[in-house]
This record gives structure tokens, C-alpha cells and sequence, in this order.
């Protein structure tokens, strides 16, 4: 919804499950065990997470763990073989009595691709670069993959990831709700509501996103992230309200007949406003209120920005609109 005191716009935008952890290769739901919080030292590409379940952040080891000879790792051989298995012992107590990562939730997904993004290990197009000094990127043919913990620090065993895929379904997802926040600037033109001076995320699920990471991505429009807040459940509190005042309920019900209602399916501007939001965080709107954040991660970080040539240029901007063409077809 887009308002000011005289005026207000709605609109539903077809964003998918991807931020509820679905369509993402780890993804799961917001529940004990799941990566909720996601840091990303640009200086280092050292990774910290937070897991529900757990207060204090964890941080992943730099490499997969080496295995000394019998079966011991490095740091046990100069321990004696009764201190060694004591130590293991005493670390196993301490890893059942932790919650360990099992995957990755919406919130997770959200923070670990946005700082990809300012680490410079993601591009605006939402690519991984093919060189970083860091053995957690790896590729599958053309599509690469960021480790953020190691098999051993999993309670599965496995690797939890941050695909091309994800980043990709994140990027459609993000695309369809500023693209129907667009639509409703455009429509409130003429109310003079072309920028938006205050954003509140409401819901269960916006309660846990984080505002800069969520505009990093580009998922909600340029906003001075001190006016960005998170209310809760304000669906629930309105119903609440409702039921025990009857003024405010007839006062809901005059704003109700008042709202105009925006239909995103069938505007002919919706396609042209997704595909340009595709982009990270998008591929014309500017962003101020990033710029300062943006160019401290990039004063420190290790990976330059890729120099590409003319030629290289043209071809990735044909890929970009082959990409494109591709998801309206999903999205359709």
C-alpha cells in the first residue's frame, strides 16, 4: 500500500514463496536450526551466521577441517592419545548441547545474498564472479555456488549453500514487489507521491528483515533506512482493534472504500517495471541512501569490480535480455 493523508493506492505482487525459504536449495522454514542472519567481511570473506535456536553468532571456519593421521584432526596431534579423545569428547558434549545449521530460511536467504553483493562476490546482475580469493566460491559449469557453513559445522552433513538458482529466485521474487510499489508511484503521481519518504514493513516476515540488506537487494524503494521500520502483525492488530471499538472499525471501513486498488496482472507498465528490477539493486532507479554503505564496503573489500571491454559488454547485455525474456515466461 502507497499513502499519504489525502490518498491511497493498493496492489498484490506475485512474489512466490522464494522468501519463505522455498525454491532455494538449502531453504527451509523459520524454525530451530535455520540460518537467519548472514555477515560477510568483505576484507576477508569471512562468514558469520546466527541460527534460530542459538543467541550468540556463529562463526564458519575458514576451510574445510584437515584430518591429521588415525583419524585426528591437526590440532589434536600434539595431544596425548587419552587427551585427545577427552578433548573430542568434551567438544562433542558441547556440539549436542548447540544447535547446529540445518538450512537456510527467507531472512537468511535475503542477508546472505545481499552480502554477496557487497562484498563484491555477487554482480548487478546477480552473477557470481568467475575469481575470488576464497575456496567457499566453487562452480558447477557455468553456475557458481558460496559456501557459508562446512558439512562438519551442519547438523545434516552436508554443505549449506547459496546457489546461482537461489540468488536467481530471490531476484524474481524482489523484482514483482518493487515492480508493484513502482506501479503504485506511478499511479500516485499525480497525489505527489513520485519518492517515499517512510516505509513500514508489516507482517511476521517483515518483522525479520533486515532494512538495509532488503534495499541492497533492491526490494523495497530508496527510503532513508532511519525511516524504515517493522510494525509486526499489523494485520492482526488492525482486526483486533476492530473488534473493540467500534469507531475504528467504521473508520477502517471508510478508509476501505476509499483505497484505490491497482491491479499488477493487468497493467501495461508491470513487465517494463520488472524486468528493469531485476537488476541488484535496479537497473535505472538510483539509490542514495545506499551510496555511503555501498562505497565503504567497496573502500575495503578484496575483489574488484570485473573490467569488462566493449565486446564483453555487448555479449552480457544479450545474455541479461535472454535471461529477462526467460523469467517473464516464468512468472507468466
Amino acid at each position: 500500500a502507497l499513502g499519504n493523508r489525502t490518498r491511497m493506492f493498493s496492489a498484490s505482487s506475485p512474489t512466490g514463496p522464494a522468501f519463505e525459504g522455498a525454491q532455494v536449495r538449502h531453504g527451509m522454514r523459520a524454525a530451530p536450526g535455520a540460518i537467519e542472519r548472514v555477515r560477510i567481511d568483505p576484507a576477508t570473506l569471512d562468514v558469520q551466521y546466527r541460527v534460530i535456536g542459538r543467541d550468540e553468532w556463529v562463526a564458519s571456519e575458514k576451510g574445510k577441517r584437515e584430518r591429521g593421521k588415525n583419524g585426528r584432526s591437526a590440532s589434536d596431534q600434539t595431544l596425548s592419545p587419552s587427551e585427545a579423545r577427552e578433548l573430542r569428547q568434551r567438544l562433542r558434549a558441547e556440539e549436542l548441547a548447540t544447535v547446529k545449521p540445518a538450512g537456510i530460511c527467507g531472512s537468511g536467504i535475503i542477508e546472505a545474498i545481499a552480502e554477496l553483493v557487497l562484498s563484491g562476490l555477487v554482480d548487478a546482475s546477480g552473477r557470481f564472479v568467475d575469481s575470488a580469493p576464497t575456496e567457499r566460491l566453487k562452480f558447477e559449469g557455468a553456475k557458481g555456488y558460496f559456501v557459508l557453513a562446512w558439512p562438519h559445522e551442519t547438523s545434516t552433513g552436508r554443505e549449506i549453500v547459496v546457489h546461482a538458482d537461489d540468488i536467481r529466485a530471490i531476484q524474481l521474487a524482489k523484482a514483482a514487489l518493487y515492480a508493484g510499489a513502482k506501479l503504485l508511484m506511478r499511479h500516485a503521481a499525480a497525489a505527489d507521491l513520485q519518492t517515499v519518504d517512510r516505509i513500514v514493513l508489516a507482517g511476521a516476515f517483515g518483522s525479520y528483515i533486515d532494512p538495509l540488506h532488503a534495499m541492497v537487494l533492491g526490494m523495497i524503494p530508496d527510503c532513508d533506512l532511519d525511516h524504515v521500520t517493522a510494525v509486526g502483525n499489523a494485520a492482526g492488530d488492525g482486526a483486533l482493534i476492530m473488534l473493540l471499538n467500534q469507531d475504528k472499525r467504521r473508520e477502517a471501513e471508510t478508509l476501505a472504500r476509499q483505497v484505490l486498488h491497482v491491479q499488477t496482472a493487468t497493467d501495461p507498465y508491470f513487465q517494463d517495471e520488472f524486468v528493469a528490477a531485476i537488476h541488484i539493486p535496479h537497473m535505472n532507479d538510483p539509490f542514495p541512501s545506499l551510496e555511503p554503505i555501498m562505497r565503504q564496503a567497496a573502500a575495503v573489500r578484496i575483489i574488484d569490480p570485473p573490467q569488462r571491454n566493449s565486446a564483453s559488454q555487448a555479449r552480457a547485455a544479450r545474455r541479461e535480455r535472454r535471461n529477462n525474456k526467460e523469467a517473464m515466461k516464468e512468472r507468466a
